[in-house]
């Protein structure tokens, strides 16, 4: 480590170290040094505890050899470092300044963690207890614990959330547990200052894709470890949210929307779900073997340098329609909607309509390798032909994002999008599943537990993006 990168001298002393007498220095660039070691509070330190005489520093350090050589880099691992300043004034002096230096990076201090202990293969509360709170005690962070009981539970612990009480939401699950908390604190009252409560996602459910996609982006392995490290950093950063709209009803999306095939294989392989996550991979087959084609059409206003995608859209009086379903509501009621703007059309029959908010769809599913998190945009996937034999290779590429790259397969990014879902070429009595951030928004005619109710109806719907409306906690880079 560069020591001309460490700042000038904010406490410099004398201490004792497994018996030996050495000098260590507090900086003011955040960095603790003694002879044989130098670390940075802000990416190495997680907290500290006083125990008598003595400083117990809680620390994450790279595993392995060559701890101190960036060109041999280890798995992170826990480790104390214990010293002991050699007067009372000392002590205290230690503890203040240590204590000033960790308050001045804004990390939480008290969180909700909310638990799925259903989710996936039942694993998140061994996560929580083996790779969580572990680390959430070296930080010092106090925290509430609370289980889901039922679908929609942490939805409304949001709706109802004190939110002068905590300083971010920890969601240990995969990512259904996340999307309610959107939706409770966009439903409340106080929608603008609850949407600002910093979010924080551990993978442990089937589909994690906001940890992979948030952890991915700075390199790191979507581990449980890694994304409570992210949360203890209490580093932000902001993620779009989109808006999905019929008629009187909406519902707020971070990860994606699908139709056809990719919604398909998602929803209807949950009688499947005994065979854990093989279960995708086992109806993708299926599913590609027997493959369907949806009519339909959909609309977009397209983002600049995506113009030319599609055909032009010949408005008529879908602009008034739009606007008189439009009321006030609790709540957030989602952006303004002018379809002037949906000038851009791709007529069906469709193999696979997939918007993405995120790169990553679940650990092993690039979906939208372009996407961000707050461009402001949607990545659109559209597939309306592909033989086979080509489909099940593309569908192979995408857990490193190259069935973009295919020539059966559109790419580009949207700010607003329109869906008008049609019945199946095949048979015209069946129609097709909408599937948002993992779950059935809407089941048309014929279709997997077709008589089971959903927020909304197999119809037209609208969905647009308000970039930066959400935050999350998110790894450094």
């Amino acid at each position: 480590m560069d020591p001309t990168d460490a700042g000038a001298p904010l406490l410099s002393d004398r201490v004792q170290i497994s018996g030996n007498v050495v000098p260590m220095t507090l900086t003011t660039g955040g960095k603790l040094r003694w002879p044989d070691r130098c670390l940075s509070i802000a990416k190495d330190v997680l907290g500290f505890t006083v125990e008598g005489s003595r400083i117990k520093i809680n620390a994450v350090i790279e595993s392995g050899p060559g701890i101190c050589c960036p060109s041999n880099v280890g798995a992170p691992m826990r480790k104390t470092f214990t010293f002991e300043p050699l007067s009372e004034d000392s002590l205290r002096l230690w503890n203040q300044r240590l204590q000033s230096v960790i308050d001045s990076l804004g990390r939480p201090k008290r969180l909700l963690v909310l638990l799925n202990p259903y989710g996936g293969s039942r694993s998140a509360p061994k996560v929580f207890s083996d790779d969580v709170k572990p680390l959430l005690d070296d930080a010092n962070i106090h925290y509430t614990l609370q289980e889901t009981k039922y679908r929609l539970h942490a939805k409304e612990v949001a709706h109802s959330l004190d939110l002068m009480g905590y300083d971010g939401v920890l969601c240990v699950s995969g990512d259904g547990i996340l999307v309610e908390v959107v939706n409770g604190l966009l439903e409340r009252e106080d929608w603008s200052s609850a949407i600002k409560m910093p979010l924080g996602v551990i993978p442990a459910g089937t589909s994690n894709g906001m940890a992979k996609s948030l952890l991915d982006s700075v390199g790191e392995s979507c581990t449980a470890f890694n994304a409570t490290l992210a949360i203890i950093r209490g580093h932000k950063r902001s993620l779009d949210v989109a808006t999905v709209l019929q008629g009187q009803k909406k519902y707020f999306s971070v990860l994606m929307l699908a139709w056809g095939l990719i919604a398909d294989i998602d929803i209807e392989s949950e009688k499947y779900r005994w065979m854990g996550s093989a279960r995708m991979d086992f109806y993708a087959i299926q599913r590609i073997f027997c493959l369907r084609k949806y009519h339909g059409c959909i609309k977009f206003v397209a983002a600049p340098g995506f113009e030319n995608f599609g055909e032009p859209n010949e408005l008529g009086g879908e602009i008034d329609e739009l606007n008189s379903n439009w009321v006030m509501q609790d709540g957030y009621c989602g952006p303004t909607f002018d379809m002037k703007g949906f000038n851009r059309k791709i007529e069906g029959p469709f193999v696979s309509i997939w918007l993405h908010n995120v790169p990553w769809g679940g650990e092993d599913v690039l979906a939208a390798p372009d996407a961000k998190f707050s461009d402001g945009y949607l990545d659109l996937i559209v597939m309306k032909d592909c033989p086979k034999i080509s489909l099940a290779t593309l569908m192979g590429e995408m857990n490193k994002g190259g069935h973009v790259r295919s020539p059966h397969v559109l790419y580009l990014k949207v700010k607003a999008f329109a869906l008008e879902p049609g019945p199946r070429a095949d048979d015209p009595n069946k129609e097709g599943i909408i599937d948002v951030d993992g779950e059935v928004l809407a089941r048309g005619k014929g279709t997997y537990k077709c008589d089971q109710k959903t927020l909304m109806t197999y119809d037209k719907l609208h969905i647009k993006v308000d970039q930066g409306l959400a935050t999350v906690f998110s790894p450094i880079n």
